[in-house]
């Protein structure tokens, strides 16, 4: 444990959350403001989303370095770089002119915000004692959870009323204080100038990982494996990944420790975290597409409905941080599994006449469950991990909660996509000159021509078609939330421990 005195603490602890916040809600952040991206820099349609995946693809290779970078540089140095150079990229991508310069800023974006996440963990962890650090995640995971919750309103609030540049120019105060703060209040921990780097085991993780994401960004636009890209970037991905498991398993000085995957709570703690990406963060890309394209919500509207949710999360949280020491994590956990898993229930009902209230409702019980998670499985999994491994397995943690969310988002898209399509097309079917139903709705259509009125049928049977979509989605991730729950059963309550020694490499 770090020695600070409580007013550095609470103020090193206000630092790392706005600073986890600011990387957290550029993930979504920019997302609503690619349309007007697309028209100011003249981009297609497919261009325009490298926007989205330089950030990602890079931000996954960042954090794999974070743990190297930390043990040679110093965590405090690493971590002022970091927000420094995060910062400035968001400016350069505010001033960018061309699509070229936007996508080569946020690749620098991405690589130097990627270690923000796992190093705020691992600070938090080490300036607060084992019997708080349940408090401690509780306070840190609100800016991990909120931040890509309120991205799409925030963003589109920006870009309706301001400009889309503002979307990466409102980073540069929160940076300014973030470095400020870091500088002033961590202390300096030692180096390791000629700390060992296994260049053969990063490269086989940086091309397997990158690899990964593009084909999960890329694949829903390029037809899946009917695209000889898509085909190409799988088998890399698979390879460079197997390579690397092979690696990490024979060297004897691996890019990461095998010594965290000994742990089971950690183990269970990364399946819990992967399938948490994979299916609440994922619905959070549904229902705003869900509410403009299908129910008609301007985005500004859509925003505000989406709002609920993250008031859920920060209010579970805060709940959290004043329980999490005076109940088992175990129980939490099962409990959050069951307010997720009814809040999925409650999507499934949605239909075209739904209100807003009842989309809002449901939003905040999925928050409520989203922060019910995080805080006992951030907690249940560094439990029982020796403190020296807390900044690399905080990697890790990260990096498998993004891939989780990348797959989860890939695989809902996909198959709302080709459910959509068999809707429309049983739907069509009932279309026809002897249809009572077809004949009476388009009777209600007044004088419109036959032309004019097969278009609002077609109108009508698509909205119904991709309603019916997304409610199987829903559907489908109520189930996988559920199967999450035996996982609970493999992992430990922690004993009381004493009080670690600092952090240090496992490789001295």
């Amino acid at each position: 444990m770090l020695n600070v005195t409580n007013g550095q603490r609470s103020l090193l602890t206000g630092t790392v959350i706005m600073a986890t916040t600011m990387q957290a809600l550029d993930a979504t952040i920019a997302n609503v403001a690619l349309p007007h991206m697309q028209g100011a820099l003249n981009a297609a349609q497919d261009q325009i989303s490298w926007v989205v995946t330089s950030y990602v693809v890079a931000a996954a290779i960042g954090v794999a370095l974070t743990s190297f970078l930390s043990e040679r540089f110093g965590r405090k140095r690493l971590y002022i770089i970091s927000v420094i150079g995060f910062t400035i990229a968001s400016v350069l991508c505010g001033i960018a002119t061309s699509l070229p310069e936007i996508v080569g800023f946020r690749l620098l974006q991405g690589l130097c915000g990627a270690g923000l996440v796992p190093l705020g963990q691992s600070v938090m962890m080490d300036i607060y004692p084992r019997e708080k650090q349940g408090q401690a995640m509780a306070m840190w995971g609100m800016g991990v959870m909120v931040g890509p919750i309120i991205g799409p309103t925030l963003g589109g609030y920006l870009t309706e009323y301001y400009n889309w540049r503002w979307v990466f120019l409102i980073n540069v105060p929160f940076g300014a204080l973030g470095a400020l703060g870091i500088a002033a209040l961590l202390p300096r921990e030692e180096q390791k100038p000629n700390h060992y780097f296994d260049m053969m085991g990063f490269a086989f993780l940086a091309i397997g990982i990158a690899s990964l994401q593009l084909m999960l960004d890329r694949g829903q636009t390029q037809d899946w494996f009917e695209s000889t890209e898509i085909v190409i970037e799988t088998m890399i991905a698979v390879l460079g990944l197997y390579l690397f498991v092979v690696h990490i398993r024979t060297t004897e000085r691996p890019f990461i420790s095998s010594h965290p995957f000994r742990d089971i709570n950690y183990i269970g703690g990364l399946i819990i975290m992967f399938l948490m990406g994979a299916v609440p963060l994922a619905s959070m890309v549904l229902i705003p597409t869900m509410l403009q394209s299908v129910m008609g919500y301007p985005v500004l509207d859509a925003g505000w409905i989406m709002a609920p949710r993250g008031l859920g999360t920060m209010f579970a949280m805060f709940f959290m941080g004043r329980i999490g020491q005076k109940v088992d994590a175990r129980a939490l956990i099962l409990i959050g599994l069951g307010v997720s898993v009814f809040a999925l229930w409650q999507m499934t009902r949605f239909a075209l006449d739904s209100s807003a209230t009842e989309i809002g409702i449901s939003g905040f019980i999925q928050g409520v469950g989203m922060g019910m998670l995080f805080v006992p499985v951030s907690s249940l999994a560094f439990a029982t991990l020796e403190r020296k491994y807390v900044t690399e397995a905080a990697s890790v943690f990260t990096l498998v909660r993004n891939i989780g969310n990348s797959i989860g988002i890939s695989v809902v898209v996909s198959v709302l996509s080709r459910n959509v399509q068999t809707y429309h097309a049983v739907l069509t079917e009932h279309i026809n000159p002897f249809s009572q139903s077809a004949r009476a709705f388009a009777d209600s259509l007044g004088a419109l021509s036959p032309v004019a009125a097969l278009s609002v049928i077609e109108r009508e049977i698509s909205r119904q078609a991709a309603m019916a979509g997304y409610v199987d989605d829903f559907i489908a991730m109520a189930w996988v939330t559920a199967a999450v729950a035996p996982m609970v059963l493999f992992l430990r309550k922690p004993k009381q421990m004493p009080t670690a020694p600092e952090p240090a490499h496992a490789y001295e």
